[in-house]
């Protein structure tokens, strides 16, 4: 019987969905390159199995709150405080029941590829989601830390469903809501980690975007962060609307 190429074998192992006969089988092909493809391959299907594992982990407060009651329970996060230009982000998510998302995490921990993946995803599968930006003129007069709580508030008024519980990055929200405010929520909270990809992705985007009318920033690698081509930027041309007067920096080039 004619053997199956090392190519052929490595399609199958890793892009489609081999059984456990056939994979018993190649266990006992002698052939060097078939057993590292193996080895590959068994080294892959536990980090998956790690991954799942950590998020189902990563549910625990979510479930605790289903058990009490609560049906329909957002996390809520924000990206986008430090920059010195564009808009602060906040998201608000809310995850359907015995929901995998194995490798979702804090999008700060995400390649931009992953972060992408997963936005897709939730934009999918989300019982419901909202993003809200709020923007620089809007940070000047109110600071940032009100901006991003103001942020996060209407993420979670415009969500669409009458909310039970919050489960919130480092903040509490002036709600008439059972919350919990987790530090490093994005890291322990699987909403939380959804809420934060959204607004991340979603910023990413706006700043992106924001970089084809004013190339000379760099906005679409620093997403208005303070780097030294922002900086010289600044210091040649002077800040754009999109900037944040209130921030040291841009203050410094008025």
């Amino acid at each position: 019987m004619k053997q199956e190429t090392i190519a052929v074998i490595k399609q199958h192992l890793f892009y489609e969905t081999p059984n456990d006969e056939w994979i018993a089988s190649l266990r006992l092909d002698e052939r060097k390159g078939v057993q590292k493809i193996l080895t590959q391959y068994d080294k892959q299907i536990e980090q998956h199995a790690q991954l799942e594992e950590a998020f189902k982990a990563s549910l625990q407060f979510e479930e605790q709150w289903q058990a009490e009651g609560c049906e329909f329970i957002a996390g809520v996060d924000e990206v986008g405080r430090g920059p010195l230009a564009g808009p602060v982000t906040a998201a608000a998510a809310i995850l359907p029941k015995n929901c995998s998302f194995p490798g979702l995490t804090d999008s700060k921990k995400l390649k931009e590829e992953r972060r992408d993946y997963f936005h897709a995803l939730l934009t999918e599968q989300s019982l419901a989601y909202k993003v809200v930006h709020i923007a620089a003129d809007q940070i000047d007069e109110i600071n940032i830390y009100e901006a991003s709580k103001k942020a996060m508030q209407q993420a979670v008024e415009e969500l669409g469903v009458q909310v039970d519980a919050l489960l919130v990055d480092a903040m509490s929200l002036p709600l008439p809501l059972r919350q919990l405010s987790l530090t490093k929520g994005d890291e322990r909270s699987a909403s939380i980690a959804a809420a934060s990809v959204l607004a991340k992705v979603e910023r990413d985007r706006y700043m992106k975007q924001l970089a084809e009318n004013y190339p000379q920033y760099g906005f679409e690698k620093n997403m208005g962060y303070g780097t030294k081509i922002h900086l010289d930027a600044l210091e040649r041309f002077g800040p754009t609307p999109e900037h944040r007067r209130s921030f040291s920096p841009v203050q410094q080039c008025l």
